[in-house]
């Protein structure tokens, strides 16, 4: 069993001046998250991870000062796959220099070897990265088939303005003065941030109307107050009940958005009551998660069915196995309070005078964490604590605000119990949040998104097993697997599919508003949103970022990605509300990919 050393390497950033993954909610909000990554919600992004690799020598580029040359020498392995991008010829940074094969590198730099590096998936499989023909043109050459390609040179970032791109740790605490998208940054802080569109931008189909765009935390209500009263244009909440009625007004309109977000309960398990696999299974089904269908999310969504396939929604792509935690009528399959109490019993647990379970004369105490605010998760506690009480546990409310949740606490795996939401990319590339590798530990400088702790080394091979596979339909049914392996090993218990809410007032906003709602990226197309007279566009955030460093645990929270990371760091790929990837205006057209 791993260590964990929980060193909050956040809060040095914080201490200057200062989320992450993708995802995080205020009232309700994933670990890209890819993302970092993706991870995006009140959840953890899904993000590439895996051991720090030694990527000096000829794995890596000298990206110190304005170097745009290349690794030079032999690639550092035998190479599987190659995967070749051409850049727009026509991209450039907001100062005009050109977007180059030596911002590819500096990201994969930066990705590997900066302490405090989120997550390092996808790019350990690189064994080169190096300028083609051109400086305009980026040859990659992966060690193994890596299908989810696509979630790779996400948030590229700009060579020439780091003295050593291998460590920019102490680089973005609180501004990120580069941008290769439609806005740039103007000024961040704890109160706001001020987006100004970037003339530099080449891409004219996506030049902006508004003036400028304005992003204020308004974590109270998710922003409701703000838009009721006029001081925000438009917000992107998580649905609570009661919203419907709350946002009834005749200059509001409301759309759901129904994404990659899944909302979970999961299991810490390095260390702790649930490092105890028996105590954790009959923990896991003591609960029964259609009381939490019928007293927390009916009354936000009437008849909207249980979460049952884990890791995975069901309305992108063929990832879902709705049977892995449920029936085939779609209820509960995993609830088992005397399957839970046997497994107890047969390994020397029994209840104490209190009722609890004990063993050696010991009640574990389970620390259930949620981000404070979050009425829905506080309301779940209230709901399940005293009836896990009745079942012999004793868990108790451990909370701490989403900034704290998110990006110190999940990383740092200090927690017994977890609700979140996840944000994952549109691929289904779960090694970063669930393989043996991207769990955070002493090993590999407590780099990863497994935030759960969990290590099946048969589930992980199946994990890298799918990311080798390209054939959709084979790669499918590995999914489906890991999924079981997670029910099987009690490792989470999905919820709900969750929706957010783009609302807006259409006495101040006109456009496209609700097109990006089910995006991974979300609201990414506020280029094409006008304001009344012309000014600015105000968006009130659910929650908000404490650093913008795109590459530590500031990139976990889908926050920091929705109105900072996405909105000026360039991807060579986009996501779309329907779940798919297109090539962004970074790239001339799609990367050839070739397979030795």
């Amino acid at each position: 069993m791993n260590t964990i050393r929980r060193s909050h390497k956040l809060l040095a950033l914080a201490a200057a001046s200062t989320l992450v993954i993708a995802a995080c909610g205020s009232d309700d909000n994933s670990s890209s998250s890819d993302t970092t990554a993706g991870t995006t919600a009140d959840s953890t992004a899904t993000a590439p991870a895996d051991t720090t690799a030694d990527t000096t020598a000829d794995t890596t580029a000298d990206t110190t000062g304005d170097t745009t040359t290349g690794t030079g020498g032999e690639p550092a392995g035998d190479v599987a796959m190659t995967v070749t991008y051409d850049i727009n010829p026509d991209a450039v940074w907001d100062d005009g220099t050109p977007v180059t094969a030596a911002d590819f590198q500096c990201l994969y730099n930066a990705t590997m070897n900066t302490p405090g590096s989120l997550s390092t998936v996808g790019y350990d499989k690189m064994v080169s990265v190096e300028p083609g023909d051109t400086d305009k043109q980026v040859v990659v050459g992966f060690s193994e088939v890596y299908a989810p390609y696509k979630n790779m040179f996400r948030g590229l970032i700009k060579a020439d303005a780091f003295d050593d791109c291998n460590d920019v740790s102490a680089e973005m605490a609180d501004n990120i003065p580069f941008s290769a998208t439609e806005w740039k940054i103007d000024s961040w802080s704890l109160d706001q941030v001020v987006l100004s569109p970037n003339e530099a931008f080449w891409d004219t189909t996506k030049k902006p109307i508004a003036s400028s765009v304005v992003m204020v935390p308004r974590t109270d209500d998710g922003g409701v107050a703000s838009l009721l009263s006029g001081e925000s244009d438009f917000i992107f909440p998580q649905a609570y009940a009661g919203i419907t009625d709350a946002l009834n007004d005749p200059n509001i309109q409301f759309e759901p958005g129904y994404g990659t977000n899944y909302e979970g309960l999961y299991f810490q398990q390095q260390e702790g009551p649930f490092a105890d696999d028996d105590f954790r299974a009959a923990f896991s089904k003591s609960i029964d998660r259609d009381l939490i269908l019928k007293n927390v999310y009916d009354p936000i969504f009437p008849g909207a069915p249980l979460l049952n396939c884990g890791l995975w929604v069901p309305t992108i792509g063929p990832w879902c196995d709705n049977t892995a935690f449920g029936n085939e009528d779609g209820t509960d399959a995993n609830y088992d309070p005397e399957g839970a109490a046997k497994i107890l019993t047969d390994a020397g647990w029994e209840k104490d005078g209190s009722g609890m379970w004990a063993k050696d004369g010991t009640v574990p105490e389970i620390r259930w964490v949620v981000n404070s605010g979050n009425t829905r998760r506080e309301s779940t506690q209230a709901l399940l604590i005293p009836e896990m009480a009745a079942a012999g546990f004793n868990v108790i409310a451990d909370n701490c605000d989403a900034a704290c949740f998110f990006q110190q606490r999940l990383p740092a795996l200090d927690y017994d119990l977890a609700m979140y939401i996840n944000t994952a990319s549109p691929d289904p590339e779960v090694t970063s949040i669930m393989a043996c590798d991207s769990v955070p530990s002493e090993a590999n400088g407590n780099q990863g998104q497994n935030s759960t702790g969990w290590c099946n080394e048969e589930a992980s091979a199946i994990m890298n097993e799918a990311d080798q596979t390209l054939d959709e339909g084979a790669r499918a049914d590995l999914v489906h697997q890991i999924a079981g392996f997670l029910a099987e090993d009690s490792v989470m218990l999905p919820l709900f599919q969750f929706p957010n809410i783009a609302a807006w007032r259409t006495d101040t906003l006109s456009g496209p508003i609700a097109q990006d709602a089910g995006n991974y990226q979300a609201f990414q197309n506020i280029y094409a949103w006008e304001k009344t007279g012309g000014d600015a566009i105000v968006i009130g955030a659910e929650q908000w970022p404490e650093c913008l460093n795109p590459i530590t645990e500031c990139a976990n929270s889908s926050w920091y990605q929705w109105t900072t990371a996405f909105k000026v760091l360039p991807n060579a790929f986009d996501t779309t509300s329907e779940g798919t990837y297109v090539v962004s205006s970074l790239l001339a057209g799609e990367p050839e990919v070739v397979v030795s």
